[in-house]
């Protein structure tokens, strides 16, 4: 399945509890259909002590979130936009680019 967004990408919330924010793709999980995003989400789970957390107690991490919530962020313009893919021939290589559908501007190559 393709999706819009790939970890690095930086991302806008358009629904939900956290409506508004913004933050980076840590991480993709592609068979969920969701993505983790740095400070968005964040919940408190308990943690048992370990080796590496003597104390154990509570500790604040980012949860998923679907990827239908998220829009990635236009890099010309600085606001939320919708993804293309185009073909584009590179060095005499076709490869398949992103781009933005508000200013057109290629965002990665996707390999």
């Amino acid at each position: 399945m393709k999706l819009h967004i790939k970890k690095g990408d930086t991302v806008y919330v358009n629904s939900g509890d956290f409506k508004g924010q913004k933050g980076t793709v840590l991480e993709v999980l592609v068979k969920k259909n969701r993505a983790i995003v740095e400070g968005v989400n964040m919940v408190t789970k308990a943690v048992k002590p370990s080796a590496q957390n003597s104390e154990g107690g509570f500790v604040k991490k980012e949860a998923p979130i679907h990827i239908s919530n998220l829009m990635l962020i236009c890099p010309e313009t600085g606001k939320p936009t919708r993804i293309g893919r185009k073909k584009v021939v590179v060095n005499g290589v076709e490869r398949l680019v992103r781009y933005s559908k508000k200013s057109g501007e290629n965002k990665k190559e996707i390999n």
